[in-house]
């Protein structure tokens, strides 16, 4: 029986600045790689967080039908927030316990409509830590900011 795996990333230069996201889909059978799909894509203006917000997306809507799938991410914002915080920010209308504004609800709100469409399990792995898919994750996440970042000019 094979499984999914989405390994997610985001990218920034600058905080906000130029950013980009990536997603490494692995379908596995045991040890064995099934297939592989890459995804990736960056917006000129943007946050870290947003950008983490964006690969998990890009993940649960590339799927085309219902799926069994784990997302692994290095952002604990994201994995607290979709496992934890979100219940409560739904039940107060999109408000922190602080009665704030809950940051990036456009993304969440995103993020929650598509995972509903899946069974999700939420995985957290230690960033920049020399694991191979999350490796790629952040490559991809950097090629999806390069078209965004201002180029040198040489003399």
């Amino acid at each position: 029986m094979s499984e999914l795996f989405a390994y997610t990333d985001g990218a920034c230069s600058g905080n906000p600045g130029p950013g980009g996201w990536g997603v490494l889909m692995v379908a596995r059978d045991g040890d064995a790689v099934l297939k592989t799909r890459e995804l990736n894509g960056g917006e000129a203006a943007t946050t870290n967080n947003r950008m983490e917000l964006m690969a998990a997306i890009g993940a649960l809507e590339a799927l085309t039908r219902p799926s069994v799938i784990t997302v692994v991410t290095d952002s604990v914002y994201v994995r607290n927030g979709v496992t934890e915080w979100i219940h409560s920010w739904k039940r107060n209308g999109w408000r922190t316990s602080a009665k704030k504004p809950v940051k990036n609800d456009d993304l969440w709100r995103r993020l929650d409509e598509a995972r509903g469409r899946h069974q999700v399990t939420w995985e957290w792995i230690k960033g920049h830590a020399g694991h191979p898919e999350n490796e790629r994750a952040d490559e991809l996440a950097r090629e999806g900011m390069a078209p965004f970042k201002p180029q040198r000019v040489r003399d």
